[in-house]
């Protein structure tokens, strides 16, 4: 998906080419037809080859990609869910990166969330 973010649209040797330690060409395409049916990559043919682009835009599929991910682990709770990103065994916080978060929660707490 990175790929064809990226580059918006690409077929499966492109994708290939673009990956730095690549499997082999029928395991991205076996991972691409994967991400087809999941509603995640469309696909259009161009001669002999198909060109796949993704269905949503990334921001679209990285928020139900954390809604999946926060109902299914955290039972829909958003703090549960930053408590452990934050928790030191998987985050290595910078001054920078907890003032950004500082930031973020004072937005929210303006908009009334």
């Amino acid at each position: 998906m990175d790929v064809v973010y990226q580059i918006g649209e690409a077929s499966v040797a492109e994708i290939l080419e673009k990956l730095p330690d690549p499997p082999s060409y029928s395991a991205v395409r076996t991972m691409v037809r994967l991400l087809e049916s999941k509603g995640f990559l469309t696909h259009r043919q161009e001669g002999t080859r198909y060109v796949y682009r993704a269905s949503q835009s990334r921001d679209t599929a990285m928020r139900q990609a954390v809604s999946h991910l926060m109902k299914t682990f955290f039972a829909g709770s958003a703090t549960d869910a930053v408590a452990a990103i934050l928790h030191p065994s998987v985050a290595k916080l910078t001054d920078d990166d907890i003032q950004r978060l500082e930031g973020l929660i004072q937005q929210a707490r303006k908009k009334g969330k």
